[in-house]
């Protein structure tokens, strides 16, 4: 009677288990998963992308002060409003609102005017 009971429970809890699993699973492969997945790693590879080029900048700007003084040159000084903006790392699919699915267009299309 023990060894029974002992094995219904087992299965009992595999089977929770397993289907829990399952259930898990196919939430990350829902569309809408997938495409927040996507779109949050094209903002992080965009900042990545933004911080290169603000090293890439730096490091230019240092090289031709190297450079300058080398040669002799005053290396001019970069412009203060030159500089990339800060960096804002919003999340990629944010809560959807009424007013973000209405179109800036009040004009309806109508094809049958074409012809």
């Amino acid at each position: 009677m023990f060894r029974r009971t002992f094995w219904f429970t087992a299965g009992a809890a595999a089977g929770v288990w397993a289907t829990a699993k399952v259930n898990r699973k196919l939430k990350q492969l829902a569309p809408e998963s997938l495409a927040a997945q996507a779109a949050d790693k094209a903002v992080e590879a965009g900042h990545r992308l933004k911080d290169f080029a603000l090293d890439v900048r730096a490091n230019m700007q240092q090289r031709e002060a190297e450079l300058g003084e080398a040669l002799g040159l005053d290396a001019p000084q970069p412009e203060p409003g030159r500089e990339l903006p800060a960096a804002h790392r919003p999340t990629a699919l944010g809560p959807r609102t009424a007013t973000s699915r209405t179109t800036p267009y009040s004009i309806s299309y109508n094809r049958n005017e074409d012809h």
